[in-house]
């Protein structure tokens, strides 16, 4: 959304049906919307790993940014220490392991791309929020080969008109945030067998 009222409008409004459980303004002001005991409908149709319905299985924050459509930008340090701060508080609570913490883009790579190439990924794994590898080693590009990664990652090519390179774009999103092509080269497929190594024996979420 364009404002922060327009999208706090938004998501309160039952005829939207969309909702989050927390919103967080750029000033770093947490506002909650849903309680997490319920469902928020803010994944849409989604899928990450043997989870079909995220929506059930996720509890939603959304952080205010005008977004890729309205002027995207990096996201302020208030905002972003207001939510290790409460992502942690989640994760701790709900025993999840630290990569469970995932964006809209992962679970819905044709329609989402939020929270984009800006997001601090890698600081947010340095507060156990998310996963990020210290090094990754170039390899050969072997299209098969990256595919089967990705879905031990987690992300779904059977989501409704998703293709690989929407696949490979949302991982690059994530973890390769200087190049969003969706084209898979020496450098991206290194990334890929990296974080697909820290996700083997993680404790996976229910």
């Amino acid at each position: 959304m364009a404002t922060a009222a327009a999208a706090i409008a938004r998501l309160s409004d039952p005829a939207a049906k969309v909702s989050a459980h927390y919103v967080i303004d750029e000033d770093g002001t947490i506002l909650t919307l849903v309680p997490e005991t319920r469902r928020a409908w803010h994944a849409g149709v989604s899928a990450w790993r043997a989870i079909d319905d995220v929506n059930g299985h996720s509890i939603g924050i959304e952080l205010v940014n005008p977004g890729h459509e309205w002027g995207y930008r990096a996201f302020p340090q208030p905002q972003i220490t207001a939510l290790i701060d409460l992502a942690g508080a989640i994760v701790d609570r709900h025993a999840l392991p630290a990569d469970a913490v995932i964006g809209h883009s992962d679970v819905a790579p044709a329609r989402k791309t939020d929270p984009g190439e800006l997001f601090p990924w890698a600081e947010l794994a340095g507060h156990g929020l998310g996963i990020w590898p210290p090094t990754a080693t170039p390899t050969a590009v072997d299209p098969a080969t990256a595919y089967a990664r990705l879905a031990g990652i987690g992300y779904r090519f059977d989501l409704p008109n998703t293709q690989p390179t929407q696949i490979v774009a949302a991982f690059q999103r994530h973890w390769r945030q200087a190049r969003v092509d969706g084209r898979l080269d020496p450098e991206t497929m290194g990334l890929i067998a990296a974080v697909a190594r820290l996700c083997q024996g993680d404790a996976r979420p229910t």
